[in-house]
């Protein structure tokens, strides 16, 4: 026999699927801490912060507890031992309102309906009272709930305050000659202590995840900066490479007319040689296409070395910033016999550079001294300058980091040391220092 297809789900079946979802959050929200038990301010490196809350939990309990017991006994005719009794139940768990709130909601919920029933047996209520919640029960239930909204989800926080409004309601039900509006205003109260605790938690979440994402965006801004530097660097050192792989070609091809009686087994490796240095050439100019790729040709003109400092300190004097260069002269000599590997020339070229645009930047006018040295086969990079001629004159507030990430990559990769930092006058100090044989280790391509 056919079966008919069952039917979409009426309005009523998916109402009552709500509420049941509803529900079962609600419970879920009202038996489990969406919290850890760490108490506020655990993380603090100050030791009275990290007190503090204790110590609040503390005073609240020394006050409320003899308050009650007192209240319980001299307003409302409780004995003392029962009095003392319900007064340690309500009053007692807030001492856990410091890491486990929605647990001392719990004891204190229960002994707060307690009370009311005991209260509900006596003969008659007294004059000037409130039922089914006495006024200390009210004051500590608002600190509860306090706790709660700073501590608990939204969801929690609902599922207190409708438990607590319902157990008032069924008192005041049971016996509504002695209510007295006592239950009315903890909900009221409650309501409003629970919205400002909520607004005061979700403030202090927004504020954590915005510090969270400015350290995430610092991060990445940081690793983009390092990415950029270093494409920047591996586009040079490729023009360098390039250049020293097209006079290997010119070399390997010109060297059977160059030399004489060369056999043909001789002829056959340089033109071997020639060849492979073409296909490098050729794989060289198709990665700086692809390095090039941002729409940009790049620089035509050979890259700069320790040759071109005079002109750049010059050039720089004419921008306004008193500089001087002390070029040692074993350093010029090391430079005419070829003696300073390309990738150190630049590198050090580019960390003087980067160095007096600092100084244009962050100290215009101070007084700036480049020194270049070579001793026990390495490159001495020094650059000085003095504090700003007018305090609080810089150009630029603050740095972006690029220049000092460009000089570290820098150094890194021929294998060199970099220090930099403030000078006890205020001025600034670069000290770079460069080997001037290549690092025994191979690079690494993707160090690049």
């Amino acid at each position: 026999m056919p079966t008919c297809p069952a039917g979409p789900p009426t309005p009523a079946d998916g109402l009552l699927s709500a509420a049941r979802r509803n529900l079962r959050e609600l419970a879920h929200g009202l038996s489990h801490a969406s919290h850890s038990s760490a108490p506020p301010f655990a993380g603090s490196p100050k030791l009275w912060l990290r007190l503090l809350p204790y110590a609040v939990v503390l005073a609240l309990t020394a006050v409320f507890v003899p308050t009650t017991i007192q209240v319980l006994a001299n307003d409302y005719g409780v004995p003392g031992g029962l009095a003392a009794a319900l007064a340690v139940g309500q009053a007692a768990p807030l001492l856990m309102l410091a890491h486990r709130p929605l647990q001392a909601w719990w004891i204190v919920f229960a002994a707060d309906v307690a009370g009311a029933l005991v209260l509900l047996g006596t003969a008659e209520q007294p004059q000037g009272t409130i039922w089914p919640w006495t006024p200390p029960v009210i004051v500590g239930s608002l600190f509860v709930l306090l706790a709660l909204g700073l501590r608990e989800s939204r969801r929690t926080v609902i599922g207190v305050w409708l438990v607590t409004g319902a157990a008032g309601l069924a008192l005041h039900l049971v016996a509504p000659a002695r209510s007295g509006g006592g239950a009315l205003l903890l909900v009221v109260l409650g309501a409003l202590v629970l919205v400002i605790g909520q607004a005061v938690r979700e403030r202090g979440e927004a504020q954590r995840r915005l510090v969270e994402q400015e350290t995430i965006s610092e991060a990445e801004r940081a690793q983009r900066t390092l990415l950029e530097e270093r494409t920047r660097i591996a586009r040079e050192l490729h023009d360098v490479v390039a250049h020293h792989m097209s006079v290997i070609t010119v070399q390997a091809d010109s060297a059977p007319y160059r030399i004489g009686g060369l056999s043909e087994e001789a002829r056959s490796e340089f033109a071997a040689i020639a060849a492979g240095a073409r296909e490098s050439l050729a794989e060289m100019r198709r990665l700086l296409s692809v390095l090039r790729s941002d729409g940009t040709r790049g620089e035509l003109a050979p890259q700069p070395g320790l040759d071109r400092l005079q002109q750049l300190v010059e050039a720089t004097v004419r921008a306004g910033l008193p500089a001087e260069l002390s070029l040692a002269g074993d350093v010029g000599e090391a430079v005419e016999r070829g003696g300073v590997p390309p990738a150190v020339d630049l590198s050090a070229y580019r960390i003087v550079q980067e160095s007096l645009a600092n100084v244009v930047r962050h100290a215009p006018g101070a007084r700036t001294r480049v020194s270049v040295t070579a001793l026990d086969g390495h490159l001495t990079v020094l650059v000085v300058n003095d504090p700003a001629v007018r305090p609080g004159s810089p150009l630029e507030a603050s740095g972006t980091g690029h220049g000092l990430v460009g000089m570290r990559e820098r150094v890194r990769l021929t294998g060199g040391t970099l220090d930099t930092g403030t000078l006890p006058d205020g001025g600034f100090r670069v000290s770079a220092r460069l080997p001037l044989q290549p690092p025994s280790a191979s690079l690494n391509p993707e160090d690049l």
